[in-house]
């Protein structure tokens, strides 16, 4: 008897599970046909649901009718098979790698194919569409293929987050380089980039659909092999589960699913990442949802809804005639970087902050002689930073021009170059104090400005006033990009502060936010008129280009600030970076003495910005250098720290001056060429 009602009780539980999980995709299944009703609905056009409805049974009229089926409904098919295509990729990259952050974003697939069609681009090569997918499959799997490995199959929860930020910046960084060196051959790509569902007829998506209709169908083949690795590799290898083979195989899939969605659409930020989270709960509330024959697809229809709520949300919010020009990968990642900051405070930290070169102490003599060098090695550089470009000088130019009896050709040339040359000096030194600052605070030896989301608060700041004042001053910039700055470190310093600045934790919190800011900019730019948005592209890339003496001085004068608050306190930089205990004995006001260093960094790294325009991984790489060159004591990294950082910013806008005169590359390009490959030694170095 006992044994029937078990029977009886396992066959209930089981119909129960069955039944919940078919309520779960009826439900899904009938929102994504309500978001899709509204979408076909929304437009620039007078054609409302009653016009729809008789273009689709072909009683419209002609204008009526084209609309409906060259544009709109276009629209919506693209939103769903792009929504579905990244949701079941992300779910799959999860599954395979136990990482609740993998995602076609947080493993740079989107910058790697873009990177792949913007070489495309340049070669002037025109690539039929199914061709263009495939050089986007190319660079996503590449790009995948290299995150992975860094973060040891995506076992490494946050280090994944790294390593695919660090390779999206390079990645991107060598993309707006093409772009601005070949602005005809590239053009549109900017926009494209953004990523937007709007189509010119159905034919992308024709051709597209049946991609996405393979890379499900081969997911759904895999879905056995995928569950047997839910339960760990040891057990799916005594089931007799092929596990690297099956891991390969998946982001293989994956990655062919997500350049089908970038190619269609450009790259639909963070829905490979939002959709499965949002299934998470589903799976264990509805057991029937647990297997990932069924979780795959429903968490497609979650991409889907995603997809369409955004562009349905964005036609609400936006005019219709602006909403046509904003892309719906802004809505996107704008809530993915929410999604990331919700996860950032409810992530368990278990990462280490302790460098590997704790303990290393070398000599004075070996710290004067380390100064000494460098020193010698910002001259020569600023010395060849004046003397070369688009036109080269002598020695004897500059010293007539320093007297004011130079000509008027060597007179223009370097009444425009030496405040560039100054501006890269200042903005470097800036950037590395304020990595100092920020790594002592947090004890976080992967923190600085720009994976924080303070320079991305800052270059939203500036951008702003830069697209909406005519011809704003340079204490007005400096301005608006400390209070985009300061938004943004009180955000992510506050909310880290309250679990003690744990490693994972704040850097989750900033990349949420530096995602949420650069959504952001794309939008201020997209919506700017064409004349700013050239000039903001130009600054956003770190330039220098246009820079005169007055722009330097905010960051001038707070950078000498900055030097005398870190000399003085150097011995409390010391005790905030050692542990929360020691300064406490030792009398000290942590929170008072945290804040004050915090404002000082934030105020360095948006003057900086306001100076030379966003520039990524100078605030981390010249802190770690430093370190490692001549100990932890801060009496010794901070001289050390700003030469490396001014020396850095320097030679790397020399190189985007002279490398392909008279073109110019931003020196931002050039330090994050630079800081990502050393960002991602980094990661593999502490590897623990």
């Amino acid at each position: 008897m006992a044994v029937i009602e078990k029977t009886v009780a396992g066959r209930d539980r089981s119909v129960a599970a069955t039944t919940g999980a078919v309520a779960v995709t009826a439900t899904l299944v009938l929102l994504v046909v309500v978001l899709a009703a509204v979408d076909i609905t929304q437009g620039t056009a007078d054609v409302g649901g009653s016009e729809v409805w008789d273009a689709l049974t072909g009683n419209a009229a002609a204008g009526d009718s084209s609309v409906v089926i060259a544009s709109r409904l276009p629209r919506m098919v693209a939103a769903v098979l792009v929504g579905v295509a990244l949701g079941t990729a992300g779910a799959a990259l999860q599954a395979v790698s136990r990482n609740v952050l993998a995602s076609p974003d947080t493993l740079a697939v989107n910058a790697g194919s873009y990177l792949a069609l913007g070489i495309v681009a340049v070669t002037g090569v025109s690539l039929p569409l199914l061709a263009s997918s495939g050089a986007a499959f190319v660079g996503g799997l590449a790009a995948a293929a290299v995150v992975l490995g860094l973060s040891g199959l995506g076992k490494g929860t946050v280090r994944l987050v790294l390593a695919g930020t660090a390779l999206a910046l390079g990645l991107s960084a060598v993309t707006e380089a093409l772009l601005l060196l070949f602005p005809q051959e590239t053009e549109g790509l900017y926009s494209w980039n953004q990523g937007s569902v709007g189509q010119n007829g159905f034919d992308a998506v024709v051709r597209m659909a049946p991609v996405v209709v393979a890379g499900l169908a081969g997911l759904m083949l895999l879905a056995r092999r995928i569950d047997a690795l839910a339960l760990g590799d040891d057990a799916a290898r005594g089931l007799g589960v092929p596990v690297r083979g099956t891991r390969v195989t998946t982001v293989v899939v994956a990655t062919l699913l997500s350049a089908a969605a970038v190619t269609l659409a450009g790259p639909i930020g963070f829905v490979g990442l939002c959709a499965p989270a949002l299934v998470r709960p589903l799976t264990r509330r509805f057991r029937g949802l647990v297997r990932s024959r069924v979780s795959l697809p429903v968490t497609g229809l979650v991409g889907a809804a995603l997809v369409l709520g955004s562009d349905v949300l964005l036609r609400a919010v936006v005019p219709a005639d602006t909403a046509v020009e904003v892309p719906t990968g802004v809505v996107t990642t704008v809530v993915g970087g929410v999604f990331l900051v919700v996860m950032a405070l409810r992530l368990r930290d278990t990462a280490s902050a302790e460098p590997p070169d704790r303990l290393r102490i070398p000599g004075r003599t070996a710290f004067l002689v380390t100064v000494a060098v460098l020193a010698v090695v910002l001259v020569g550089v600023l010395f060849a930073a004046v003397l070369l470009g688009d036109s080269k000088l002598l020695l004897g130019d500059v010293m007539n021009w320093a007297q004011g009896r130079s000509g008027r050709v060597v007179t223009f040339v370097l009444d425009t170059r030496v405040p560039r040359v100054s501006a890269a000096l200042l903005a470097g030194g800036a950037l590395a104090l304020s990595g100092t600052l920020v790594q002592a605070v947090t004890r976080n030896p992967l923190a600085e400005p720009g994976v924080l989301g303070v320079s991305g608060g800052a270059g939203l700041g500036a951008v702003l006033l830069v697209t909406t004042v005519q011809s704003p001053g340079s204490w007005e910039i400096a301005g608006a990009a400390f209070g985009g700055a300061a938004v943004t470190a009180t955000f992510v310093f506050g909310l880290a502060a309250r679990g003690g600045f744990q490693q994972n934790r704040l850097v989750l919190l900033g990349v949420g936010v530096s995602a949420a800011a650069a959504a952001l900019i794309s939008l201020v730019i997209v919506l700017s008129d064409p004349f700013d948005t050239t000039k903001a592209l130009t600054w956003l890339s770190g330039s220098t280009y246009g820079r005169n003496m007055p722009d330097v001085v905010p960051v001038a004068v707070v950078l000498a600030v900055g030097i005398v608050l870190a000399v003085v306190r150097r011995r409390e930089l010391d005790l905030v970076a050692l542990d929360e205990d020691t300064p406490r004995l030792l009398g000290m006001g942590l929170p008072r003495a945290r804040l004050g260093l915090l404002v000082m960094a934030v105020l360095l790294a948006a003057t900086a910005v306001a100076a030379a325009g966003t520039i990524a991984f100078v605030g981390l790489v010249a802190p770690h250098a430093a370190r490692a060159l001549v100990g932890r004591r801060h009496v010794r990294v901070v001289p050390v720290a700003l030469l490396l950082g001014a020396a850095l910013v320097c030679l790397a806008d020399l190189a985007g001056r002279t490398v392909i005169a008279p073109a110019q590359l931003g020196a931002g390009l050039m330090t994050a060429v630079i800081g990502a490959p050393y960002f991602l030694y980094l990661l593999v170095r502490t590897r623990r």
